[in-house]
């Protein structure tokens, strides 16, 4: 498997990186996870526009969905015509969202550009590729992802306060991409997100073989994460980068 990192500034774009969203390959298969706001733009790098072959939403706030309606334009408008319909997984709701978002009826919607899927807990196949999703812990319907090709695998956390069942799916996986969007002591709310601290506690709670921490506002410092992460995890940990590949 390769991962892409197309954008990882957690919230709000930074001046440097897009909001989530991540390209995932194998096999000539490629999976987008997430595709938050600004991140169409610098997908055209790694990617064509039309070489996706699926979308995973982990949740349906702006910055990890919101592309999608922009996408929607480059698919449907399309010199040539639309190409097939491309499946997207999200959240009960995700199609009434986008259509919403672009303020279009909400039926037919976008549905004669995506294929919309309602992601459940539990595993399925895509492509080469296995897929588990666990419910994770944030105030809107959210989910984490585990991918596995090859005997590898790959676990992203989506949006997540302190959570077993992410653990438990991010048990013993090569690569942990785990948010750590607040400051330890800083950030009090709960149920939302993590902190460095606790991207750590849960990297190595799973017994995680890397942790790569993602979701970082601009306001955050980065680098403080890392370190409060590597304090507590004693494998590789490393932030997220755009651009950044790595091979699993």
């Amino acid at each position: 498997m390769k991962l892409t990192v197309v954008g990882c500034s957690g919230s709000f774009p930074s001046a440097d990186s897009p909001c989530s969203s991540y390209l995932v390959e194998a096999e000539g298969y490629r999976v987008l996870l997430d595709l938050g706001n600004g991140a169409l733009g610098a997908l055209q790098k790694y990617s064509g526009l039309y070489d996706i072959d699926a979308v995973l939403l982990s949740h349906l706030h702006a910055d990890h969905c919101i592309d999608l309606c922009a996408y929607w334009v480059a698919r449907n408008y399309r010199a040539g015509g639309c190409p097939e319909l491309l499946p997207v997984y999200g959240p009960a709701g995700t199609a009434e969202r986008l259509a919403r978002a672009y303020d279009m009826p909400e039926n037919p919607g976008m549905k004669e550009v995506f294929e919309f899927r309602t992601l459940t807990p539990g595993g399925f196949g895509l492509g080469p590729f296995r897929i588990d999703v666990a419910q994770v812990n944030h105030p809107v319907d959210a989910f984490a992802f585990r991918l596995e090709h090859g005997g590898r695998s790959l676990v992203y956390s989506g949006d997540t306060g302190e959570c077993a069942e992410l653990v438990e799916l991010a048990r013993d996986t090569d690569l942990f991409l785990c948010e750590a969007a607040y400051i330890d002591g800083r950030d009090t709310f709960r149920a939302v997100h993590l902190n460095g601290r606790e991207a750590g506690e849960h990297a190595a709670a799973a017994d995680a073989r890397r942790l790569v921490l993602t979701h970082i506002p601009p306001w955050t410092d980065a680098e403080h994460n890392r370190r409060d992460a590597a304090a507590v995890y004693p494998g590789p940990v490393e932030v997220a980068r755009p651009g950044a590949v790595y091979e699993i």
